[in-house]
């Protein structure tokens, strides 16, 4: 964690600067289930790239909320989990995937009575 790094006033804005982007909040989900390699997140993201992912995965640990676990094997094996830090939003995400549910059923419900 980033000690020097100037945080905004408001909670929901630090929050949001820490994990709001679409990929950071897709790789919480795939580590909700636990440690993964680089390969299972990429697969497991449609549409993200390697730089993008690379990218992602560093500022996440800066900011504490993921792990890194380097095995010193050849071909060398990292693996990527949870911090206790990271494990606490782990109810906000079941929140979020919770009203994502509802609005998919809200929406198909909309789209079926227009039809």
């Amino acid at each position: 964690m980033d000690k020097n790094k100037e945080l905004p006033l408001c909670p929901v804005a630090t929050t949001v600067g820490l994990i709001g982007n679409k990929w950071k909040l897709l790789i919480l989900r795939e580590l909700l289930s636990g440690t993964k390699r680089f390969g299972e997140l990429r697969s497991g993201i449609t549409g993200i790239s390697q730089k993008v992912l690379t990218q992602n995965l560093r500022s996440m640990e800066e900011d504490g909320i993921i792990q890194r676990q380097v095995y010193a094997e050849v071909p060398p094996r990292v693996e990527y989990f949870l911090s206790d830090l990271g494990n606490t939003l782990r109810p906000l995400i079941d929140v979020m995937a919770e009203w994502g549910l509802g609005y998919q059923a809200l929406a198909k419900k909309n789209s079926n009575e227009t039809e």
